[in-house]
């Protein structure tokens, strides 16, 4: 998960994540000055399918990470890949949020289904995170792994030999996890 953006190595991600893991508050501002690049082309990614009348932008995404992460005392990261997966789903869960509250608002006008095809590609138009995070919550409660390969994937996306090492698990499994996960999503958004 190396990115040239980064200004900090992965052994010093590691460092910083461990002092703060220990408690010490000033770490937090360092791992945020360090991860702040690859953070928000994160949430560029994550919300590259939202409407242009999205007030959510990649910025307010990742300071809004930042504030949650503050809020978590003591949280333990074992690694910088670790803290991305983590930093990937409370991500998810302020989108989510943030639609809930807009749909709301709109009484859910203009959604669109999720087309999760290999190169992840989706339709430009607001994106149902709604029925995304119900259909992955779904999934995770049937077979975690296969819903965290989508989360790597779709929400913080890493390629698959990226998710392999990550999951220390072979491409060809991480392969045919995707795949399975993409039907099974498609079929469980389809019929909700």
């Amino acid at each position: 998960m190396a990115n040239d953006s980064s200004t900090g190595a992965p052994g010093d991600i590691t460092q910083i994540l461990a002092s703060w893991s220990k408690g010490d508050p000033a770490a937090l501002p360092h791992l945020a000055e360090a991860l702040y690049n690859d953070l928000r082309r994160i949430a560029k990614s994550i919300l590259r399918t939202e409407s242009v009348n999205n007030t959510l932008q990649a910025t307010s995404l990742v300071h809004e990470l930042y504030v949650k992460l503050d809020a978590q005392h003591r949280s333990h990261f074992e690694s910088r890949g670790h803290f991305f997966a983590i930093a990937a789903r409370i991500m998810r869960h302020i989108v989510v949020d943030h639609a809930r509250h807009r749909n709301a608002l709109k009484r859910g006008a203009g959604l669109v289904p999720v087309e999760l095809d290999d190169s992840v590609a989706v339709p430009a138009e607001s994106l149902d995170y709604i029925a995304l995070d119900s259909a992955l919550t779904q999934l995770q409660e049937r077979d975690a792994r296969k819903g965290q390969v989508v989360e790597l994937k779709f929400f913080l996306g890493l390629s698959i030999p990226e998710i392999a090492e990550f999951l220390e698990t072979s491409e060809s499994t991480v392969e045919r996890e995707w795949a399975l996960s993409r039907a099974w999503l498609r079929k469980t958004m389809r019929a909700a």
